[in-house]
Parts: C-alpha cells; structure tokens; sequence
C-alpha cells in the first residue's frame, strides 16, 4: 500500500508537472460554496425589497445597532483571514509550530467575533428588539444568525487542523483537507463583508 506523499518544503504544492494549475480544496467545497452563496443572494434581494418598501423604517431600526460592533467584527475577521493564509502557506512548508499557532490565531479571531455578536445580541434583548419588532430585526437576525452559525462552524473547522497539525503528518491529502476549510473560512469573511455594509451602513 502506498504511503499518503509528503509535500516537499521545496516543492510546497508538489505537482509533477511544472505548469500544472493547481485548484484548491476538493470539488465538493466549492459546489457547498456556490451553493451557499445563492441562497445568501436570495436573502441580500429580499432585504433589499422590504427595505426600498419601508425605507423610513429600516432606517431608524438601522441607526439603533452598535456600529462600534460591527467593525470591530469585520476587522477580527479581515485578520482571521490573514492568520488562516499565512498557516496554509506554513503548512505546505512544512513549518509545523508556526503553522499550529497561526490556526490557532485564527480561531481566536472567530472567537472574538462570535463574543462580540452574543454581547450585541445582549444589547438588543435588554432593549426589548427581537427578530418580530419589524422587519429590518426580522431580517438582521435572519442575516446575522445564519452567518453565525456559518462561523461556528467555521472555529469548529479551524480547531480540528490546529489539532491534526500538531498531530499528524502533512501530507498532500491533508493540505487539501487545509485548502477545503480556508475556503469555508474566507467565504464566511466575504459574507460577513456584504452583511456589514447592508446592515449597518447603508444610507
């Protein structure tokens, strides 16, 4: 039985042609992605309906969220981005400790964001706002509970490879299995980008 390969530090992405494109993370990813993707899509057009419908409405409920909040989170998970890349790119090196803690780095920024949003979530409960007070909370909670979840899952994702690095052998395959969760990750970043600007900062 063949051993799975190991990727060489001098050849990170160990193709046996040269000039090969490499594609990253397996097919299914990305399929889960676009997929993902489209029904996100189908959300941004609703909110943008009910919000060219009621627009006076959607905008005091808009002036009320903590906008402090919300770049905060957008700036953990730009920096999530980065640690997330910068172990991926470590990993194919073969650079193991600096791999692990980056992963880590990038877990404890999807951490920070998920503390940030339950204290914000917190906020509109002591002020008596839920998902039924109108429709923009109907929507914001619809919006920004998905992608929550999506983030969870996401640190839930990134625990594991911090794990399997320190545990495992990188090999090919693993790499791959590295490449399919950052892609999750960054997907994650993308839809946090669109939902802040169309929640909290849309005139």
């Amino acid at each position: 039985m063949n051993s799975p390969s190991k990727i060489s530090p001098q050849n990170p992405n160990n193709h046996s042609e040269p000039n090969k494109r490499h594609m990253p993370g397996e097919e299914v990813i990305w399929l889960f992605i676009l997929g993902d993707m489209a029904v996100f899509s189908l959300f941004f057009c609703m909110y943008a309906m009910h919000r060219f419908d009621n627009l006076a409405e959607f905008q005091t409920a808009q002036a009320a969220l903590n906008i402090h909040a919300g770049a905060i989170n957008t700036l953990v998970l730009l920096l999530g981005s980065l640690f997330v890349v910068l172990a991926l790119k470590a990993a194919r090196l073969q650079q193991k400790t600096r791999s692990f803690w980056l992963m880590n780095a990038g877990t404890l920024c999807g951490i920070i964001f998920a503390v940030v949003k339950v204290i914000e979530y917190k906020e509109k409960a002591a002020a008596g706002i839920t998902w039924s007070s109108n429709d923009f909370y109907m929507l914001y909670y619809l919006l920004t509970g998905i992608h929550f979840a999506h983030l969870l899952t996401a640190i839930a994702v990134l625990m594991y490879f911090a794990f399997a690095i320190k545990t495992s052998e990188l090999t090919e395959q693993r790499i791959n299995g590295f490449e399919s969760g950052a892609i999750f990750w960054h997907m994650v970043d993308l839809l946090w980008i669109i939902i802040f600007p169309l929640l909290y900062l849309l005139p």
